[in-house]
């Protein structure tokens, strides 16, 4: 009996945590950078964080900025951000 209250603790956990994550993406009409955390850019030959490759600020409230640490990234930067389905417009 235990094992089993011990497997739904960690599941119940697991989802707390993904459930967590989505309410950090929800758009509340101002820039998070929370936004960008799940995009990957194809930078080196490898998958990378977005904030691996730039800095991320936000200006405005309604507005992010990316600051690529190498320009040569950000046509891989625009075609993560476009593909990533978050209706972000770079």
């Amino acid at each position: 009996m235990s094992e089993i209250i011990e497997a739904l603790t960690e599941k119940m956990t697991a989802n707390i945590e993904a459930f967590k994550r989505d309410l950090t993406k929800i758009r509340t009409g101002r820039a998070t950078t929370s936004l960008l955390d799940g995009i990957k850019v194809m930078a080196y030959g490898t998958p990378m964080p977005l904030n691996q490759v730039g800095a991320v600020t936000i200006p405005e409230s309604r507005m992010l900025v990316i600051q690529p640490w190498d320009t040569k990234l950000l046509p891989a930067i625009e075609k993560a951000i476009f593909s990533s389905d978050l209706g972000l417009n770079p």
